[in-house]
């Protein structure tokens, strides 16, 4: 059974209910409890919680205050709206000390950072954002410092290789402060966090600063949420702010990457893959079938030989931002070097699927236009047969992005099986009709398969010696969402079981 690590700390803090309304300049309640912990659900609400009830897009939060009450909360935190909805409650809800302000969510982050004693100040803090490569860059960086390290993002929390439950990509303000507390407990030496658009939007990574925040990049994605590009670039930009942190690294080889150095006011290290001027750059790339080798030129005349063990140029420039953002950090360059060269992979990103087949098999999370470009240009040079992708799109998100990515996986492969991702609560020929709208103006054959094991069956069936097969689009995850059931299927268990039965 895996060993799942707790996700609040050992030994709680412990503030008067008075200290926390002083803390926060409103007035004190007329009771004084003991708050030892800060939640915004009442599924993860413990004895002796502060239970923040904010305003939601269906309900505000303090109609689940009940809830919370008969979890053990001690107290509500909320604004004038919650508080008129606690008055009118005949349920214990009605009986707790409330601290109210006008907008609770704005105020989580330094509070839950006070509440745990700034918890972030005894480990180095690696935030982590663009469109893509964010998953792979905190793995890189986990796996070049050793030691102990924290890893918060997309497929979940590990603290010291541990998992911890968690379902955000950047959980809420106050389980991330719990979850630094828990670091700080485990003696982390860093911790390397992916940062969303959304966390940086809804106030989840406030109230401390990163030691330094890294830009990858910016491409197509989220436009659901947010209004336009423009819009989704300054959801990004946010992170590089001083509240947000001290120092910053840059990838200027992207568009957004240039205009940002002129937005921020951080100390700025930039890199490079692509020969622009910058304090590191890769030189003396060398792509192969397993990875790349290339040379680090850095600041002071330093070089140094990297071995990155994933394919893709976009792959080098995911582990030279690693190299950039810790060696000022205290980190030898060459040690890092060692501990990328030294990677396991990261589960659902370029991850090859090896069962003695002829051909390569890959499971890639790429579900975007930008990403199904960067695996197949990245996969191309080191396939000397026919590159066949299977994809689809997931329902209930961004629509345009739909016929770019069909566009893209027509360009650039030979065969396209378009299929089913997640569907979630669309018609599922629906999206793939998008799909194709974009594949079939392309030179490459394209093939409609909706069920996703058939789909990926007729790939792996009509493979031969040389070629290469990548399942695109899920990744690491584990389950097919449709029609609000999530349903076991994974990219990889799959592969498996059909080169396992190929001749």
């Amino acid at each position: 059974m895996t060993d799942l690590l707790r996700h609040r700390p050992t030994t709680p803090p412990s503030r008067g209910l008075v200290e926390v309304a002083r803390q926060l300049g409103v007035r004190p309640p007329p009771v004084d409890p003991s708050v030892t912990g800060l939640t915004l659900g009442t599924s993860d609400c413990c004895p002796g919680d502060l239970f923040a009830a904010v305003p939601g897009g269906r309900a505000h939060g303090a109609a689940y205050a009940d809830q919370a009450a008969e979890r053990g909360a001690v107290a509500v935190l909320t604004d004038p709206a919650g508080a008129a909805v606690l008055d009118a409650t005949e349920g214990a809800a009605r009986r707790l000390p409330r601290v109210v302000v006008d907008d609770p969510r704005e105020v989580l982050g330094r509070l839950g950072a006070w509440l745990h004693d700034h918890p972030t100040s005894a480990f180095t803090t690696l935030g982590v954002t663009g469109t893509q490569g964010k998953t792979t860059t905190t793995y890189l960086a986990e796996s070049a410092v050793g030691g102990t390290v924290g890893v918060i993002g997309t497929i979940g929390t590990r603290i010291g290789g541990r998992p911890v439950a968690s379902s955000l990509t950047t959980p809420e303000a106050p389980a991330l402060q719990a979850l630094f507390a828990v670091m700080r407990e485990e003696a982390v030496d860093v911790c390397a966090m992916e940062v969303s658009s959304h966390a940086l939007v809804k106030g989840r990574v406030d109230g401390f600063a990163f030691d330094v925040a890294v830009f990858l990049n910016l491409g197509r994605d989220h436009l659901d949420f947010h209004d336009d590009l423009a819009d989704y670039f300054d959801a990004k930009a946010m992170l590089f702010t001083p509240d947000h942190a001290r120092r910053a690294v840059v990838n200027v080889d992207d568009d957004h990457g240039r205009r940002l150095l002129d937005r921020t006011d951080l100390p700025v290290t930039t890199f490079s893959t692509d020969g622009r001027a910058a304090d590191w750059r890769a030189a003396n790339v060398r792509p192969h079938r397993l990875g790349t080798d290339l040379e680090v030129l850095g600041p002071a005349g330093l070089e140094i030989d990297l071995s990155v063990p994933l394919p893709g140029r976009f792959n080098v420039s995911n582990a030279l931002a690693v190299v950039a953002a810790l060696a000022p950090e205290g980190h030898d360059p060459a040690d890092l070097a060692a501990g990328i060269a030294a990677s396991p992979g990261v589960p659902g990103r370029m991850e090859r699927v090896d069962r003695g087949q002829p051909f390569t098999a890959v499971v890639d999370y790429a579900h975007k236009p930008d990403a199904v470009t960067a695996v197949l240009t990245a996969l191309r040079p080191v396939t000397p047969g026919r590159l066949v992708m299977v994809i689809g799109a997931g329902g209930d998100r961004d629509h345009g992005k739909r016929p770019l990515m069909g566009e893209a996986a027509a360009r650039h492969a030979d065969l396209v099986v378009v299929t089913d991702d997640n569907p979630r609560s669309e018609r599922p020929a629906a999206i793939r009709a998008d799909l194709l709208a974009g594949a079939r103006g392309g030179p490459a054959e394209v093939v409609e398969i909706g069920d996703r094991r058939e789909a990926i069956a007729h790939a792996v069936a009509g493979a031969r010696l040389g070629d290469t097969v990548v399942v695109a689009g899920k990744g690491h995850e584990q389950g097919q969402e449709i029609d609000g059931v999530v349903h076991p299927f994974s990219d990889r268990a799959v592969l498996e079981e059909l080169l396992g039965a190929t001749p």
